[in-house]
């Protein structure tokens, strides 16, 4: 021990136990605010807190290796020169500030995500604006940047007042010795890189146990690494003709015939009896809407009376899921109508220009197409996504342009036009707004419209307009209950125009509030709402299992349209009970719920069953497995995956007639 306290090392050796002991508290204070969805075991624990430590260290000496180059290649005789203090702080300052703020950071993104960092921490290293904004206004920042150089000036004092800095500038270390330590430091980082991954973390069944067992750094660089999940590489495969034989039976419908023999050409053509109508649509995609907000669905609080009126009104949903956990994968499954493959959004890769989408859908039927947005559409690449499809471009642009292959107009949302606006956009008042006014332009030129809108409000700093609602700023509940409140609003003001009557609205969620539970996919956590207002048909409740990829075509036999398809979505209208199933999926894990059977695959090439309870929520593993369901679950992510990869889900580039 006393070889070790007294060289040049020994400040890198102390920092190694510091940030394990760090690490140590931090998994503590997770596991007391996560302990309620923890299974207890010895078991547990040791996976919690054993590979947790392994994880702690590795990182820590990952840490370590900038400091410890330094060290290496710095010349013995200039050791405790102005210029070694002077790169010596800086270095230091800088490893103890990054290590003050990533353990910090991962509180907020645990409340939020109940994850360690993961690819959206990856992701939202791209939109500065956004989240520095959103942490400003849901944090006191100066009280923040204070605690954090406080902290960091603590490891300070610490070295200092165990003369661990004195013993750097003091001791000149051979060349040799300092060979040593470097070439360990390094060896051990080769290790965790060659062998030691984030999924060996993920032992367990329960969500909470795998993350608390991580390192939110290992994690971050983890997701870094990994941000793209090729299909053919990690999950489970049939051959491709079983697969699409197999997807070519199921998406079939009784309405609709194949146009091709081949394989991979899903385009079929939908024919329906009756009068087609080319009413107006607005599809309302409301930020992290969790159907347990509704009074509909149990909810006591009387947060959404608006909605609540709407649906009994309406063709009503109940027994819908989102497909995924973010944004973008719900608008990926309204327009793509298409299964969560795996990695990122569709919405966020290369290439994604005039995909088989909704979008080609309305264009067969000479609708204008609008995609609004109270934020900047640069977030999460969704101009680019949607100008791609051919949708006109309604943001609030920040000074982002339109790439050069997106060929659509773009219409500012002007100062003037904003009452209230936090980090993620304008309020959905000012939103709804503007998209009347969007609707009014459309109607002059007697072309029908769809408006494809993304509101922004319900969302962390939960701020919205005062005098609005009898609630107070800054909690869920009172942003749900504004959510609601502008929803009202809207519709209300869209009565008085002429083109309301020959207007339908679709209002759906994205995704739930919070996805995170016992279960790496919890079903319950992906339970949203999903209404069709002024349809002209009489109000029903719908409580067919069905998916967030189902609205859209639903839609379009509800106004009995001839139409070809290439979508996944299926008409609910024409489910038979043994069609019913839900898509749910995360970055890795992919799911199918089909007669109270939870099949998933992950990017372990593993595949596991479950009984889904839906009174008590809870899933039971099964012993028997059904082969046929795990068939189906890996035909639908693995052609999906398939077509975007070898661009089969490109739209052919001619017009349809009516």
């Amino acid at each position: 021990m006393k070889i070790i306290a007294n060289n040049r090392f020994s400040i890198l050796l102390n920092f190694i136990l510091i940030y394990c002991l760090l690490g140590f508290s931090i998994r503590i204070v997770l596991f007391i605010l996560s302990y309620n969805s923890i299974d207890f075991s010895f078991l547990n624990l040791f996976k919690i807190f054993g590979q947790g430590l392994v994880f702690d260290f590795g990182t820590a000496v990952f840490f370590s290796l900038i400091y410890g180059l330094y060290l290496l290649i710095f010349p013995s005789k200039f050791i405790g020169s102005i210029l070694d203090k002077s790169l010596t702080y800086f270095i230091l300052f800088f490893t103890f500030f990054i290590t003050v703020f990533s353990f910090l950071a991962e509180f907020p993104f645990w409340s939020e995500f109940n994850t360690r960092f993961n690819f959206i921490a990856v992701d939202y290293l791209i939109y500065t604006y956004e989240v520095i904004e959103n942490i400003n206004q849901s944090y006191p920042l100066p009280v923040l940047i204070f605690s954090l150089l406080l902290l960091t000036g603590l490891f300070f004092f610490y070295f200092k007042k165990t003369k661990k800095l004195e013993m750097v500038f003091s001791d000149k270390m051979k060349l040799k010795n300092r060979l040593i330590y470097m070439i360990t430091i390094i060896s051990i980082s080769l290790v965790y890189i060659e062998f030691i991954t984030n999924k060996q973390a993920e032992t367990s069944k329960n969500l909470y146990v795998n993350e608390l067992s991580k390192n939110g750094v290992y994690s971050f660089f983890a997701a870094f690494r990994s941000n793209e999940l090729d299909y053919d590489t990690f999950y489970k495969k049939l051959s491709e003709k079983e697969a699409f034989a197999i997807i070519r039976s199921d998406i079939q419908q009784n309405d609709q015939v194949y146009l091709s023999n081949e394989l991979a050409n899903l385009e079929r053509k939908v024919s329906n009896t009756g009068t087609e109508n080319k009413p107006n649509v607005i599809l309302i995609c409301v930020e992290s809407f969790s159907a347990e907000f509704m009074t509909a669905f149990g909810n006591k609080q009387n947060l959404t009376p608006n909605l609540d009126k709407l649906a009994n009104e309406s063709v009503f949903f109940t027994n819908l899921y989102a497909t995924g956990t973010r944004t973008i994968r719900g608008m990926e499954a309204l327009t793509l109508s298409v299964p969560p493959t795996p990695g990122n959004s569709i919405v966020r890769r290369p290439n994604n220009a005039n995909l088989y989408s909704i979008a080609t859908v309305l264009k067969q039927k000479k609708y204008n197409l609008n995609f609004i947005y109270g934020g900047d559409g640069y977030f999460d690449n969704m101009n680019t996504f949607f100008g791609g499809q051919g949708f006109n471009i309604v943001d609030r642009n920040r000074g982002n342009p339109l790439s050069d292959d997106v060929k659509t107009q773009r219409i500012n949302i002007e100062d003037n036009e904003v009452t209230f606006e936090n980090a993620w956009g304008i309020c959905d008042e000012d939103i709804y707004n503007k998209t009347l006014k969007i609707a009014d332009a459309n109607y002059v030129t007697k072309q029908p419209f769809f408006n494809f809108i993304m509101t922004t409000s319900n969302h962390k700093p939960y701020s919205f307009p005062k005098n609005t609602i009898d609630m107070p700023q800054g909690t869920r509940e009172s942003v749900v209950k504004y959510t609601d409140f502008a929803i009202g609003k809207f519709i209300e003001k869209a009565k008085s125009k002429p083109w309301f009557k020959n207007t339908v609205f679709v209002i759906v969620a994205d995704h739930c509030a919070s996805s995170a539970g016992k279960w790496e996919l919890n079903i319950d956590k992906h339970h949203i709402p999903a209404l069709i207002y002024n349809l002209n048909t009489k109000p029903e409740k719908v409580e067919k299992l069905v998916s967030q990829i189902d609205i859209m075509p639903t839609l379009f036999g509800y106004l009995n349209w001839n139409y070809n398809t290439s979508l996944y979505g299926k008409d609910i209208r024409l489910m038979q009970p043994n069609e019913e199933r839900a898509f749910l999926g995360n970055y890795r894990t992919l799911g199918l719920l089909k007669n109270s059977i939870f099949t998933e695959i992950n990017d372990r090439k593993e595949f596991n069953q479950y009984l889904w309870k839906a009174d008590t929520k809870e899933m039971k593993a099964l012993k028997h497995q059904n082969i046929a369901l795990e068939n189906l679950t890996i035909a639908n992510y693995q052609t999906a995956s398939y077509r975007f990869k070898t661009g089969k889900m490109k739209a052919k580039l001619k017009v349809y007639s009516n």
